[in-house]
């Protein structure tokens, strides 16, 4: 039975190359057309709530946070999220979720945006968007915009474009 030693870490800039070797795994040449890297394009994530899990010192898991405006909201966009193949479905990507909504919350930011899956972002606190609410920077499914709420009153202000901010 192989022995897995899981660790999560804050990312820097040495962890490049892996989590762009594991993007391009996980999502192939198209994530780069993607309404959600447009919004990425236009500054740099935060490294502060962006984190990667290694497995016996090898990369193998990545989540970053990206400082957003969204309507009047002043939140992070999650994503990309990504595990390599031979780690999947091992609650690695959960746990990278938890840990940068932890994150957020005690850096003060209002909500954590993404762009996914309801049934599997669901049950890590996220809840839609009101449908077309946010106009993002390329298409997108109204039907996948999700949020998990950390200010009071922010479903009500997640209205408008969502774009970069410092």
């Amino acid at each position: 039975m192989y022995k897995h030693d899981l660790v999560y870490l804050t990312e820097d800039p040495s962890h490049d190359a892996a989590i762009e070797h594991i993007n391009e795994e996980a999502f192939g040449p198209g994530r780069f057309t993607r309404a959600a890297a447009r919004i990425r394009e236009q500054g740099p994530h935060d490294l502060s709530l962006s984190f990667i899990c290694t497995d016996n010192g090898e990369t193998i898991a990545s989540v970053r946070m990206t400082p957003v405006l969204a309507g009047t909201v002043k939140g992070h966009l999650l994503g990309p999220l990504a595990v390599r193949p031979s780690h999947k479905n091992k609650g690695i990507g959960r746990e990278l979720v938890r840990i940068a909504v932890e994150a957020a919350r005690r850096k003060g930011s209002e909500a954590v945006i993404l762009v996914g899956d309801p049934p599997y972002y669901g049950p890590l606190g996220f809840e839609k968007v009101a449908y077309n609410a946010l106009s993002f920077p390329g298409p997108v499914d109204p039907g996948r915009v999700l949020v998990v709420p950390i200010a009071d009153g922010v479903q009500a202000r997640l209205k408008g474009t969502i774009a970069w901010r410092e």
